[in-house]
Order: structure tokens, then C-alpha cells, then sequence
């Protein structure tokens, strides 16, 4: 089996309308996970991004900040 960085090397190199196919069924799979696995899954992404802004890679955005954001790419 191609690994992960073989894969993305190959579907970037389709056309749009593919990549879009591509893209879409992608999504798709991923209603299947099941609840448990969506929380283990969310539990991880929480620990990854807590080591990103505890290592200073990245940074925390106030809910202010955050809202004025939200508010203008709604408007």
C-alpha cells in the first residue's frame, strides 16, 4: 500500500473536477467513523494543538477577537 505522502503526490496532480470528486468522497468517509473514534480522534487534535501553543508555534486568539472575526465574514 502507497503511503500518505505518495497519495497526496499523485491526487495533486489531478485536474480540479478530480481532485473535487476526490475531495468529496474523502469527506464522505468520514460520517462513518463512529462516536467513539470521533471523540478519540477530537481528543487527539485537542492534544496536538495544546503542544502547538505550549511550544509557541502557535497562538491563542481571544473569543473577542474570534466573534468580531465571525461577525465580519457573515455580514
Amino acid at each position: 500500500m502507497a503511503d500518505l505522502s505518495e497519495i497526496l503526490k499523485i491526487a495533486l496532480t489531478l485536474d480540479i473536477e478530480d481532485r473535487a470528486v476526490l475531495a468529496e468522497r474523502l469527506l464522505a468517509s468520514l460520517d462513518d467513523v463512529s462516536e467513539p473514534e470521533a471523540e478519540r480522534l477530537w481528543a487527539q487534535e485537542a492534544q496536538r494543538r495544546l503542544e502547538a501553543y505550549r511550544s509557541g508555534f502557535s497562538e491563542a486568539v481571544s473569543a473577542e477577537e474570534v466573534a468580531t472575526k465571525a461577525r465580519k465574514l457573515f455580514r
